[in-house]
């Protein structure tokens, strides 16, 4: 049974109602700078949370730490900027990207509260920080319905994103078996996350004094 404390939900639900909703406006935002208006005419291109949030991705946030929203529609017809394969990756990248951005803004306010002497602020930006990276690493899962799956497909033949596209169903179970029963992903999760951590506090670190 899981045990989690009160802190914990607390922060994992302040990156659910901050994280989520960029995260999903920035796909919506890149395709409609692509092209694509679909985001903006279906109410999408907003930070509003409530327009965003999926109700099993919101629980799998707060309950483990990683979790989805609800996909922003993006019709890849009407890019008409780049080719609709490459305009469905770059879209699906811009989601972990702003993920990036939103833990680098949460590292610059953890270390301005550090030097403030405010602990406890120090710590929710911080893991704040952690969640968001976990997030963009997370999403990066060449798996349906992350983002790495779109990412993936653009560098995939036809035959192989049909397959896929085929067994999407299967692929999606198995995953989410994985997910909620093992703990298969955390090494590696926790891995790729690290390196991203180090590479923004030394970044940060080159204006700021931790």
């Amino acid at each position: 049974m899981l045990s989690i404390s009160p802190t914990t939900i607390m922060i994992r639900a302040l990156v659910l109602f901050t994280a989520m909703p960029v995260h999903e406006c920035a796909h919506g935002w890149m395709a409609d700078k692509l092209g694509d208006r679909t985001a903006r005419s279906s109410g999408r291109l907003t930070l509003n949370p409530f327009a965003h949030l999926d109700l099993f991705g919101s629980i799998l946030l707060l309950l483990v730490g990683v979790g989805w929203a609800k996909p922003v529609p993006v019709n890849p017809y009407y890019f008409d900027k780049v080719s609709q394969k490459a305009g469905i990756a770059i879209t699906a990248l811009a989601g972990p990207v702003s993920n990036i951005l939103m833990a680098l803004i949460t590292m610059i306010l953890a270390k301005l509260s550090w030097m403030l002497g405010l602990s406890f602020l120090f710590t929710v930006f911080l893991t704040m920080c952690s969640i968001n990276l976990g997030l963009a690493v997370f999403n990066l899962i060449p798996i349906h319905p992350l983002d790495g799956s779109r990412v993936l497909s653009y560098f995939l033949p036809y035959k192989a994103i049909r397959f896929l596209e085929e067994h999407e169903q299967i692929i999606y179970m198995v995953f989410m078996a994985v997910i909620l029963f093992t703990d298969v992903l955390n090494v590696p999760l926790s891995f790729l996350s690290g390196i991203l951590f180090d590479g923004l506090d030394w970044f940060t670190s080159l204006f700021m004094r931790f």
